[in-house]
């Protein structure tokens, strides 16, 4: 058994490549380097670059490497940048998931695993959000990722291959800070630039009809998603053909975003400095969004294992490896 995994030079490919790897599965990466980094491929690793719209690389990798698994995270992620570019990210995310799935299909793939997003879900109006819970995305993006479960659901049933979607939450941390996320995208990244610049963290809304007034969020390590990703590249292996599995990738924990910014202040050592300063609401920012993660424990026999402290130091790690001078 031979997994591709197409964006595994990027930020989570690159832990579910090593974690992969660890426990013994041949891997080979596919990505476009867009975002990526060649050098968080492990030597020995083959590597391929090359876009998802290029059918033509994508079925001679996958012939040539003798390909049977395919774990597919590659894609655009940027919300604000799907709504000023939908186009582009219905390309990018559903054209090349259309054609990787085509060459897949012909070269005779028969398990394939989908990077998905709690982004399906939109803005939904629930304590905890199971699997079952409706999806209605608010935007490109989230868009995108629902329609990508829904292509490769009917690609599985069409060509016979077992496949599998897992829907993200908020992703954080990093296994050793050559690995770090290098974005400036998400909370606890954005927090650490502001106390490094010497300016007060942002909390966009206090007034949500939460505990404290803050978003909720249920924070989820990336290596957590990496092994998430080896159990469900596993149990494909021993599914039926053409079945389908939809689970959701949390801690079922919520830590709200004023909690977080007091712990990243415990972390860091900028205690006070990390007093947060409030500004108004983001548009399309729901008041708590919390995974249910009992699907995934009773499917895959997996959970969890790192808390909210774990995942800040180690991002902080990271942080301090490319800003020495932020450490205290």
């Amino acid at each position: 058994m031979t997994w591709l995994i197409t964006g595994g030079a990027g930020f989570i490919g690159a832990h579910v490549v090593r974690t992969m790897l660890e426990a013994g599965e041949r891997v080979a990466v596919y990505d476009d380097l867009s975002t990526g980094d060649p050098g968080r491929t492990p030597e020995g690793v083959p590597f391929v670059k090359g876009s998802t719209l290029d059918g033509g690389l994508l079925r001679r990798t996958l012939a040539d490497l003798h390909i049977t698994g395919v774990v597919h995270l590659a894609a655009k992620k940027q919300v604000a940048e799907s709504v000023e570019r939908p186009l582009y990210y219905y390309r990018e995310n559903v054209h090349g998931l259309e054609t990787l799935l085509d060459a897949a299909a012909e070269t005779g793939v028969r398990n394939f695993l989908f990077s998905s997003s709690a982004a399906v879900y939109g803005m939904p109006d629930v304590k905890v959000v199971t699997e079952d819970t409706p999806c209605a995305p608010i935007n490109p993006y989230g868009e995108t990722k629902l329609a990508g479960e829904w292509l490769v659901r009917a690609a599985g049933r069409a060509h016979g291959m077992t496949t599998a979607s897992l829907r993200y939450f908020n992703v954080a941390g990093a296994a050793d800070e050559r690995l770090a996320d290098t974005g400036v995208f998400n909370l606890i990244p954005m927090v650490f630039e502001k106390l490094t610049q010497g300016t007060a963290p942002v909390i966009f809304g206090d007034d949500y009809d939460t505990e404290d007034g803050t978003c909720v969020r249920d924070f989820i390590h990336v290596e957590d998603i990496a092994s998430a990703h080896l159990a469900a590249a596993r149990a494909l292996t021993g599914r039926e053909p053409g079945s389908d599995l939809t689970v959701n990738i949390g801690r079922g924990e919520g830590v709200s975003v004023r909690e977080m910014i007091e712990l990243i202040g415990e972390v860091t050592g900028y205690g006070a400095d990390a007093a947060p300063v409030s500004a108004a609401r983001r548009p399309g920012d729901p008041a708590r969004v919390v995974a249910a993660a009992d699907r995934i424990q009773a499917e895959l026999g997996w959970s969890a294992r790192y808390d909210a402290r774990a995942m800040v130091a180690s991002a902080w790690a990271g942080w301090c490896a490319r800003h020495p001078q932020a450490r205290r």
